[in-house]
């Protein structure tokens, strides 16, 4: 009963939104970065969740390192494809998709050439979120580059303005 309460009150609090993230996830999925960056290169994650109605909720982050120990090695992020096998796996035994990835940038939040050319699920509807100067703390959506993947190696950027309409981080997240 309590979840069905929850789950009402959630869609008339984030009516709009296609991506959430309770709070208190957002930030402890914020400070994991940040520490695999080890202030020094990039570190990134799927993002595991739910679709409920438009909006994919967020429930869980995996790290690219935890499923590739060799990722994070070059100092941006080049992820093997035999690490989603394992990605896969978890999904199934989680019953848990992908809703989006996000990964730290050095400095801005601007999808580099890499970025665009190579997303990390080549899906339309694809999410990827950058987060800048190496997580150094819990941002905003507002501050994050958010790219939705449309194929063919072309994006609709969300960021700035349109971010809060986006992506909500809050406690019906």
């Amino acid at each position: 009963m309590t979840f069905s309460i929850r789950k009402i009150i959630r869609e008339f609090a984030v009516p709009d939104h296609r991506l959430s993230c309770s709070t208190g996830l957002w930030k402890q999925g914020l400070r994991e970065l940040r520490r695999r960056t080890e202030g020094e290169h990039e570190s990134g994650a799927f993002l595991l969740g739910s679709h409920e109605g438009n909006c994919r909720r967020i429930t869980r982050f995996v790290y690219y390192d935890d499923l590739d120990p060799y990722s994070l090695d070059t100092g941006i992020v080049v992820f093997d494809g035999a690490g989603y096998g394992p990605l896969w796996q978890l999904c199934r035994e989680t019953e848990l998709s992908v809703v989006a990835d996000v990964h730290v940038h050095g400095g801005s939040p601007r999808q580099s050439t890499a970025d665009r050319e190579n997303p990390m699920i080549a899906m339309p509807g694809h999410v990827a979120l950058i987060v800048p100067r190496l997580a150094e703390r819990a941002f905003r959506p507002s501050e994050l580059g958010i790219y939705e993947y449309e194929g063919q190696h072309r994006w609709k950027e969300w960021s700035g303005n349109r971010a809060d309409q986006f992506f909500y981080v809050g406690f019906w997240g």
